[in-house]
């Protein structure tokens, strides 16, 4: 073998070890390539199931809060009404205690002596307005000096009417907000909520406004604007709904409200003209005996 041959051997040798070097480089990459992929892939499984997992959360969360119970209706309101009658020359609510969570409400015990008028009606019905700004001066002097008693329900039956804003459900939960910590300025807040009355097809007052409202009306219980903008009675506003539109109306031969105002003197429907005082007093005076 000559010189030349065995220079020829190693540079040979030289260069297959740097082929195999460079084809172990090569499965090395791609292996490590490959592993890359893999965990990449496992990521983006895991992520996904992460993902889904916090979207069914979500889900049950809104299902089980749009299933929970309605909860306790407001102080004052067991008849799932507010009850005002007369001492000494003034105005004021019959406290009563909250209708507990799960529970019925109580009818009230009327006085057969005096004219009971309970009403029953929503913030946003325009003949509701039409009855409050016409005949309540007369109901008030007739709470006042002791022959009346005045009892108002408000509900909703005209949420369909405020472009999907719920308002009759939303300033109904706002009165019982102010009848629960602020009885005594129910009523003055009944009658801003007439005189700020939105027109039908309207969103109506926001939550803010219904809030500030009730402060305006005297209603400075810390409590009352956060449970309006909270709408903390809305469920119950539901409850006390479903009951007016599908049950008998206690105190009353009525099978159900059919439309708003309804108007009940001593168990009879007043079915007269809502802006003709003289009408209206002549029927409380044939039927309860007020003056």
């Amino acid at each position: 073998m000559s010189e030349n041959d065995g220079d020829d051997d190693s540079r040979n040798d030289g260069k297959k070890a740097r082929r195999e070097a460079a084809r172990e480089r090569a499965r090395a990459a791609r292996e490590q390539a490959n592993a890359r992929r893999r965990r990449n892939r496992t990521l983006g499984i895991s992520g996904i199931i992460v993902g889904g997992l916090a979207v069914i959360a979500v889900v049950v969360v809104v299902v089980a809060n749009s299933v929970q119970p309605a909860g306790p209706g407001p102080r004052n309101m067991a008849s799932d009404g507010i009850l005002l009658h007369g001492v000494d020359g003034k105005i004021v609510p019959v406290t009563t205690k909250a209708t507990p969570e799960g529970g019925t409400p109580t009818p009230t015990k009327q006085d057969d002596s005096v004219a009971n008028i309970t009403v029953y009606s929503d913030y946003m019905c325009p003949y509701c307005n039409q009855f409050e700004t016409s005949q309540m001066p007369q109901i008030r002097q007739w709470v006042q000096n002791g022959s009346a008693t005045l009892e108002l329900h408000p509900f909703n039956l005209l949420d369909r009417v405020s472009l999907g804003s719920k308002y009759s459900t939303r300033s109904a939960a706002a009165a019982a907000c102010v009848a629960d910590s602020d009885p005594d300025d129910f009523l003055a807040y009944n009658t801003s909520l007439y005189e700020n009355q939105p027109s039908e097809s309207t969103r109506g007052l926001t939550n803010d406004e219904l809030a500030s409202l009730a402060k305006a009306a005297g209603a400075t219980d810390p409590g009352v604007a956060s449970c309006i903008t909270d709408q903390h009675f809305a469920g119950w506003v539901a409850e006390a709904t479903n009951r007016v539109l599908t049950q008998p109306i206690p105190n009353s031969s009525l099978d159900k409200v059919t439309g708003t105002p309804a108007v009940i003197v001593n168990g009879k429907q007043y079915t007269g003209s809502l802006t003709d005082t003289d009408a209206f007093a002549a029927f409380v005076e044939q039927n309860g005996g007020a003056a």
